[in-house]
């Protein structure tokens, strides 16, 4: 049909064999007529569709051919390469939270909570007993030596408390009844 259009020698043939078409595409796609636009995006299809080589007047601007063809620019993703893997990118954020609060529990606690995790990553990747020390030298280091663990007397919790696998606990209640299994066999069934 688009090439029977091409070849009409005038523009109000052109015209009409156009308007057909879009009548035809429109009878072809008859969930699409609530969508806004629907007529734009048919006269875009029937100009992609006619290689931009079809002269008719169309009730909306033609598309060109390098709008159609052009690729968006390439996202720039963060790249966070940190030195340490296995603790992950969110240690590092929390690290630099810690740094900002006010001195005093709060923040100690948060420290060692910070430390502890750190350790319990480092257990999950690396499955090997670590040194409070490696760790309190991890984050002496990624805290751009603001938090120094390493002259402090305490200790992080033990490695078999930090991977203790979780028990499941199921409830235990005496108003549970026991039944006793019924048999499904049909041999006492009378049958008539």
């Amino acid at each position: 049909m688009i090439h029977y259009a091409k070849e009409r020698p005038t523009i109000e043939e052109r015209n009409e064999v156009a308007h057909a078409i879009i009548s035809v595409m429109g009878n072809l796609q008859p969930h699409l007529r609530d969508v806004p636009d629907f007529q734009h995006k048919l006269w875009d299809q029937l100009f992609i569709m006619a290689d931009f080589d079809l002269d008719v007047n169309s009730p909306y601007p033609q598309p060109s051919k390098e709008e159609l063809q052009a690729h968006p620019d390439p996202l720039e993703y963060p790249q966070n390469f940190p030195k340490y893997r296995f603790y992950g990118n969110n240690i590092k954020t929390m690290i630099d939270v810690a740094n900002t609060w006010e001195d005093g529990d709060l923040k100690e606690a948060l420290i060692y909570t910070i430390a502890n995790h750190m350790k319990k990553c480092f257990l999950n990747w690396n499955k090997d007993t670590v040194e409070d020390d490696v760790i309190f030298n991890h984050l002496y280091e990624l805290s751009g030596g603001k938090i120094n663990l390493k002259v402090e007397n305490e200790d992080l919790s033990d490695a078999s408390t930090l991977m203790r696998n979780k028990k499941k606990y199921t409830s235990t209640s005496s108003n549970k009844k026991v039944h006793s299994k019924k048999s499904n066999t049909n041999r006492n069934r009378k049958r008539y």
